[in-house]
């Protein structure tokens, strides 16, 4: 492969993205390009700047297709719970068919934080797990002292009710009592 200039190379990986239907690493970008995964990160965050529609997740980068509305339905809901019952949430929710899209918080000097998850099944989680255990990486949490928000996403209403009262069962659920 030819030596690509930093726009050749930055609209090759715009076409990577768009063309995967997985999510796609900085390190597999990089060796795709023979930069690296440093210079990958940087051209992402111009693409960004573009407007194009790139996500970054724990799986890697994924280009947000524009497409006709589907039937799924969302709902936000508000948890608090400890960093170690992470996986527990996640699974939790995967096991009721829903797809746990973020995590948000509120944080004293920068506002609203939202965090991309995306995870659907079992083996998501598990990548999600071990690339936050991998990197050493914080949970947004840990900045509320566990209190989070998730936008989660299911194929019902039916279907985020139960996940929802399965939470309140599991004692994730802030309690909107109080």
């Amino acid at each position: 492969m030819k030596k690509l200039t930093a726009d050749e190379r930055r609209e090759f990986i715009l076409q990577l993205l768009k063309e995967s239907s997985e999510p796609l690493t900085g390190s597999e970008l990089a060796s795709k390009t023979s930069v690296s995964r440093q210079i990958i990160v940087g051209d992402v965050s111009l693409l960004k700047a573009r407007d194009e529609p790139i996500i970054a997740t724990s799986q890697g980068y994924i280009y947000m297709k524009t497409q006709a509305p589907t039937n799924y339905v969302e709902r936000t809901v508000a948890c608090n719970h400890p960093p170690e019952r992470t996986k527990e949430e996640l699974n939790l929710l995967v096991d009721y068919g829903v797809t746990v899209k973020d995590v948000k918080i509120e944080h004293p000097v920068y506002g609203d934080l939202t965090a991309s998850i995306l995870v659907s099944n079992r083996k998501e989680v598990k990548q999600f797990m071990e690339r936050i255990k991998e990197t050493q990486a914080s949970y947004l949490l840990e900045l509320t002292n566990g209190i989070h928000l998730h936008t989660l996403r299911g194929a019902s209403e039916k279907v985020l009710e139960e996940a929802e009262n399965a939470l309140r069962e599991a004692g994730f659920l802030i309690n909107t009592m109080d």
